[in-house]
């Protein structure tokens, strides 16, 4: 990149979006400090996107036009409401919670048709994550529809950019929300136990979470697990599905699952970028960058750096945990990821033990998800 901001890259190029992975692989190795317009600052290397992470005073999560709790805090702030959210993934409830998730998890797999064209996303995937969510949280049957449109549309509207279609996005969603927290409150002492009324009992300091705190917490919570679990068992399906020897492998080894999902989604990133400002004039990457500059980081990227990780697309079982970026690290890595990973083992556990194998279609259409999305946005399997 050179000191003067010009375009090195268009992320949204038809080249880019055919091929997210060998895009951003390509960009790694030419110019892993990259500006364009509608990334502006793009980090490709692993070691550049972990200093980044290390360093929240430089580099600022407050990146967002809109209330973002905790992910679009900085410290103190941020710690404050940190300390308020991890209680809900905390072990004593992902062991309470596990049940509910097989049970969903056995319902939907015993459901799918064997032997024929399946369209994975629509008949599994996107089902998985969306009652998953809704157990989870202890949301309604009838807010599932809703909030798989409420997803794509976020999704097309931040791929265009446009200002005006993500406004009116988010203001759905908190129309949606804050009708629950107000059905919540008339209900009293009768209202559910669950995530949602217990977020209503919250305290920042010497006072309740208010209402737009909590709509963004859940709002967080919502992007973060619909889309990306979706996408995630997308992924690993059709990772499996490619690569027999894998499946067998953990067909007959289920106790690797937990390791080879995290690997698998090392290769094949879900959760494409995340965004971040300067807060001072710094280097990185041997460029000077002015305060104030915005700063994407590129998961799919830095996970597959060959100074880290030597062939990316290599499945191994014995990498260190530590330089996996999946749930991003600092004080600003994912506090969802206890559940995120129990619900990714308890599918995959489910799907390889009430199946016999799973396998691409020849000829078949997959057709791969385009930036902000991740994964498949077709993905036809056939299931035995």
């Amino acid at each position: 990149m050179s000191d003067k901001l010009t375009n090195d890259w268009d992320p949204r190029s038809d080249d880019v979006l055919r091929d997210q992975a060998a895009a951003y692989d390509d960009m790694r190795h030419r110019c892993p400090v990259a500006h364009s317009d509608y990334l502006n600052l793009s980090l490709f290397r692993h070691e550049d996107v972990i200093r980044v992470l290390n360093d929240p005073e430089t580099f600022s999560s407050a990146v967002s036009s809109y209330l973002s709790v905790p992910n679009g805090m900085d410290p103190p702030e941020h710690t404050q409401y940190r300390s308020i959210i991890e209680p809900y993934f905390s072990p004593q409830r992902m062991a309470v919670f596990e049940p509910v998730c097989r049970e969903i998890a056995v319902s939907l797999v015993n459901g799918l048709p064997r032997c024929g064209e399946v369209e994975f996303n629509v008949r599994f995937a996107q089902e998985f994550a969306i009652q998953i969510q809704c157990a989870f949280l202890g949301w309604p049957q009838d807010l599932r529809t809703p909030l798989l449109h409420w997803i794509r549309k976020n999704r097309e509207a931040t791929l265009t950019g446009d200002r005006i279609a993500l406004d009116r996005v988010a203001l759905e969603f908190d129309t949606y929300i804050k009708g629950l927290l107000e059905r919540r409150r008339e209900s009293g002492a009768d209202a559910p136990d669950d995530i949602t009324t217990n977020l209503l009992r919250d305290r920042i300091g010497d006072r309740l979470l208010n209402d737009d705190e909590i709509v963004s917490i859940l709002r967080n919570w919502t992007v973060g697990e619909l889309g990306t679990i979706a996408a995630c068992v997308g992924i690993l399906s059709h990772y499996l599905a490619e690569h027999f020897d894998v499946q067998r492998q953990l067909r007959e080894q289920p106790s690797l699952l937990s390791t080879a999902i995290d690997e698998i989604l090392r290769i094949r990133a879900p959760l494409i970028a995340n965004r971040r400002i300067s807060t001072k004039p710094v280097e990185i990457g041997g460029c000077e960058v002015p305060v104030g500059q915005r700063i994407t980081l590129i998961w799919g990227s830095a996970n597959r750096d060959e100074t880290i990780f030597g062939d990316p697309d290599e499945f191994r079982l014995d990498r260190d945990p530590a330089c996996n970026l999946l749930y991003g690290a600092g004080i600003h890595a994912c506090p969802g990821a206890p559940l995120a990973r129990l619900e990714l083992r308890i599918c995959m556990e489910e799907l390889l033990a009430r199946t016999n194998w799973i396998a691409l279609l020849p000829g078949g259409l997959v057709a791969k998800a385009v930036y902000p999305g991740a994964g498949f946005s077709v993905l036809p399997l056939c299931i035995k």
